[in-house]
């Protein structure tokens, strides 16, 4: 999707057009991918192939495009996560994990380099092209997945998780497909119950065959992305040659106008954090983190705690992923539809909310207790994927977006080291009230920052509003300034 900052319109009193006016001094334009055949960008002054249209061309990157990276998330979560699908076949039996927090370690270690290799990471990628370096990670942590079906002790499983980190490390250039989160969970549980039946089999139990053959599928499909990963416009072979040369020019005008031309500097990432908002939206999505990684590695846990067989397990955590991508495709659908973020991410918070309440209170009836789960991720991976996107829109500027996106998914995944600890074996006889009580305590943290960044830009908005507009600035300082422009409007 296309951003820019469209002209300014003359104020109009009429409560019609107050949205309309809205939209129309914000940099990201809802409408760009769906202009008329043949037309011209005024603003950018690039002209469309005659024989299509920009949503045309849109449609047709992302179907190149999106389902290649949604498939390598998929991937990436799966080998992250499947450790709690192994642990339901015996996995810390067979590897004599006994500790209280033995089996909480393991599953932090792997944060660790995931944090500390993020800056080497973005290096290596400027020097490598994006199908080399997407597939040489993506085929890494498909080996060390198996090696992880291999290991024979605690020690072998803390250095596999280690490494795991490392070469997911790439993984975060793309960590906004969270549709994929939803699948990947859903997947994982269909397929370790099939592979759990391969138990004994060449002498290996349940668990190894999970890393082994998910690890196998990892590495094979890298092998294939890397002849079908594009690069760059330029190099687009499924891009005729007026399409490719028109893709160079509206990216090069549009990162032009976003001042994406100059590298960004200290002193650019220090006035990005005199906003006080960038501290908020960090806030909103590590709120939600901790819940969505505690489910994701105890939910086979929470689950087996009903009483169902290991197979029965893997096979009942299916429908909750299933039904929390449903439901996350629907929010997203109304929400872009509607141009309106907050009510969206609110409500399926609330749901989360709802769900974890019951699943604190009630503790002899499992079908309310399943059910509960259905609420759990139907509301925070709906809500997720909202509050990343509102919080990305209202970054206006290169600069001030690549700093503050980058702070809120790297703030926000401590929160993934937090929720390792969440859930743990000592509290199962308390039915794991600690862990609920964790997950609805940063829920509702995530919430009163939704809250806080709303009112917020609502006041910003109200009170650029009422300033003069005309400051003399020129369209550099302007772009410089970003969304601190007093001509432009935060979406709410």
């Amino acid at each position: 999707m296309f951003r820019r900052e469209k002209k300014s319109v003359s104020p109009d009193s009429s409560p019609g057009n107050e949205q309309q006016q809205q939209y129309a001094t914000n940099y990201y334009d809802p409408d760009i991918a769906r202009p008329a055949a043949g037309d011209y960008d005024e603003d950018l002054h690039v002209q469309c192939p005659p024989h299509t249209t920009q949503r045309k061309m849109v449609a047709k990157i992302d179907l190149r495009v999106v389902p290649v990276l949604s498939i390598l998330y998929l991937l990436a979560f799966l080998d992250r996560t499947n450790i709690a699908n192994a642990s339901i076949f015996g996995l810390r039996e067979d590897l004599r994990i006994v500790g209280t927090t033995q089996y909480n370690t393991a599953l932090t270690i792997f944060f660790v380099p995931y944090i500390i290799f993020e800056i080497p990471s973005n290096i290596l990628l400027k020097k490598l092209k994006p199908h080399v370096w997407l597939s040489a990670c993506t085929f890494a942590f498909g080996l060390v997945t198996v090696c992880q079906g291999l290991v024979q002790n605690y020690s072998g499983l803390l250095a596999t998780r280690f490494f795991l980190g490392v070469a997911e490390t790439a993984q975060r250039r793309y960590s906004f497909f969270f549709g994929s989160t939803s699948l990947a969970g859903a997947f994982g549980g269909l397929l370790a119950s099939a592979i759990g039946k391969m138990n004994g089999m060449r002498g290996y139990l349940g668990w190894r065959w999970i890393f082994i053959l998910e690890g196998v599928l990892t590495c094979v499909v890298a092998i294939l992305f890397y002849f079908i990963i594009p690069d760059f416009p330029e190099d687009a072979k499924w891009l005729s040659d007026e399409e490719r040369t028109y893709i160079q020019n509206r990216l090069r005008k549009d990162q032009g106008r976003s001042a994406a031309e100059r590298s960004i500097g200290i002193r650019d990432v220090i006035n990005v954090f005199k906003d006080y908002k960038i501290f908020v939206g960090g806030f909103m999505y590590f709120g939600l983190i901790v819940p969505a990684y505690s489910y994701a590695f105890f939910a086979p846990s929470i689950i087996r705690s009903y009483g169902y067989t290991p197979i029965g397990t893997q096979l009942h955590s299916v429908p909750p992923w299933a039904a929390s991508f449903t439901f996350a495709m629907i929010v997203a659908y109304f929400s872009d539809k509607l141009k309106h973020r907050f009510a969206f991410a609110m409500a399926p918070i609330c749901l989360a909310i709802a769900g974890f309440g019951i699943l604190i209170t009630v503790h002899d009836d499992r079908h309310l207790q399943y059910g509960a789960l259905f609420l759990v991720t139907m509301g925070v991976y709906s809500a997720m994927p909202v509050i990343v996107c509102w919080f990305s829109m209202n970054l206006g500027g290169h600069h001030r977006r690549a700093v503050g996106t980058a702070w809120q998914i790297g703030f926000g995944n401590i929160g993934g080291i937090i929720a390792t600890y969440s859930f743990l074996p000592q509290d199962r006889p308390n039915f794991y009230r600690s862990g609920y009580s964790i997950c609805i305590g940063f829920i509702c943290l995530s919430a009163a920052s939704c809250i806080l960044y709303a009112g917020s830009v609502l006041w910003q908005n109200r009170m650029r509003a009422k300033a003069p507009t005309d400051l003399g600035l020129t369209e550099f300082e302007k772009t410089e300034k970003g969304d601190m422009n007093p001509d432009y409007r935060y979406l709410l």
